[in-house]
């Protein structure tokens, strides 16, 4: 999945500053419709990702069944708060 196709699919925008604050909201609730339905692991991981860098990822317990996506999602989101501390 590629980051511009993902704003355009739920935030009918293709730059994340171009998201209006309402439109945040129901971009998000879209994905989570969508991540509970997608069975693709690596579609399930961008989704989450996304979700997560835009504060509204559901927990990895909930996301992730599997031990290793979750493990890589807590990876994911140890380096994404490391960068962000930089």
């Amino acid at each position: 999945m590629d980051f511009q196709d993902l704003l355009l699919r739920y935030f009918g925008k293709t730059e994340i500053e171009d998201v209006e604050p309402g439109a945040l909201g129901a971009g998000l609730e879209h994905m989570r419709v969508d991540l509970g339905l997608t069975t693709d692991p690596g579609n399930r991981f961008a989704l989450w990702t996304l979700m997560y860098m835009l504060g509204g990822a559901p927990g990895l317990d909930v996301a992730f069944k599997d031990p290793t996506e979750r493990d890589a999602a807590r990876n994911f989101m140890d380096m994404a708060d490391r960068l962000s501390e930089e």
